[in-house]
């Protein structure tokens, strides 16, 4: 928590002040008004209507919540218009005033639907959907997925051993996309999806899985740090569980291995799974529905190792490991460096629906 007073060198990002939307903050002396993470939106939505103003502010709490895990990663965030070919930018916008709208992500700008912010329409597309559950947070990592995959892999050469990796845990990407999602939303997710994909939607086409199994990494990321803030020792937690098998831990045989890495990485994991069966049978007893439905299946593991090794990599941390992020804290600075050309498109009926400083975490 950083309080501001005066000669503490900070001041208010511009939306706080104006809209109250906003908690993070940008050192005194600099020109800019809003923060790092309002300064990546391109579009925001009219805010003469107070309701539009309220759904922003939730709107923009699940962002900030995005971006600071990317930087604790030190995955670099440029904005869109400081480097055009691999910046990020946000569109917040309205389906409500122009249906048309199309949701998800394109080069480098994620998309999403303010009406999503209203807790009844976004139940109300769960269950049209079958979705086992529908967050704004989960909106922003899904989607962040598309961004990272087509900023960073979507550019390799096919017989780059990173490509050639991500083909061998998720499948090709060549499959034919809009196909695969028609496909997907007329006769549902194939038979027995359970075993091998995190959710049924992840099924539909190998950058559905990845973005899906992407938005699981960060959740589970950040669900083991916060718990642990707050000195939940998983070790006490007297859970039968049952152990992944090694090869749940290993990365394709391409990449580079690192037994070491593989059992840390699964020793973190069964720390979630023992977590999040914790925290669902506590749902439970207050009779909500589990916060944690899904299963992690050997298959999925994998894909997760293959996920956290990019995390590492991209973050530019060989020594990076899980349980090191701290979401109590964001990093002091957005740096800029160049990437190659994000290009691709991603965009689904699914989802219609960086950091100078912060007062709190969120």
């Amino acid at each position: 928590m950083i309080v501001i007073t005066p000669g503490c060198g900070m001041k208010r990002c511009g939306n706080a002040i104006r809209y109250g939307v906003c908690n993070w903050i940008v050192p005194a002396e600099s020109d800019e008004t809003l923060c790092a993470a309002c300064r990546l939106n391109r579009t925001i939505p009219d805010l003469r209507d107070p309701r539009n103003v309220m759904l922003w502010g939730r709107m923009e709490l699940a962002k900030r919540r995005l971006i600071s895990t990317l930087l604790h990663l030190g995955i670099t965030l440029p904005s869109k218009s400081d480097n055009p070919q691999s910046g990020l930018a946000f569109d917040i916008v309205s389906n409500a005033s122009n249906p048309a709208l199309l949701i998800g992500h394109l080069n480098g700008v994620i998309s999403v639907n303010l009406e999503e912010a209203d807790d009844t329409y976004r139940q109300i597309h769960r269950q049209q959907l079958g979705e086992t559950s529908r967050t704004l947070l989960g909106h922003f990592r899904h989607e962040s997925g598309h961004y990272v995959w087509h900023r960073w892999l979507g550019n390799l050469p096919w017989d780059h051993p990173q490509r050639v990796a991500f083909c061998e845990r998720f499948g090709s990407d060549c499959l034919d996309y809009p196909g695969a999602l028609s496909t997907h939303y007329a006769r549902g997710a194939r038979f027995g999806w359970e075993q091998s994909f995190i959710s049924a939607y992840a099924a539909s086409h190998p950058w559905e899985d990845w973005a899906e199994t992407w938005a699981h990494y960060l959740e589970i990321l950040e669900g083991v740090a916060t718990c642990e803030s707050l000195g939940i020792e998983v070790s006490r937690l007297a859970l039968p569980v049952m152990p992944f098998p090694v090869e749940a831990g290993a990365l394709p045989p391409m990449l580079r291995q690192s037994p070491a890495a593989d059992s840390d990485f699964l020793a973190w994991l069964l720390k979630w799974v023992r977590l999040s069966t914790t925290l669902n049978d506590i749902s439970a007893s207050l009779g909500e529905p589990a916060l944690y439905p899904y299963v992690l299946s050997t298959r999925v593991a994998q894909k997760l190792r293959l996920i956290h090794y990019f995390a590492e990599f991209w973050g530019g941390s060989a020594n990076f490991h899980p349980n090191s992020i701290c979401v109590a804290r964001a990093n002091a600075n957005l740096p800029r460096v160049p990437h190659r050309q994000s290009t691709g498109e991603c965009r689904s009926p699914r989802l219609q629906p960086n950091v100078a400083g912060l007062l709190s975490a969120w």
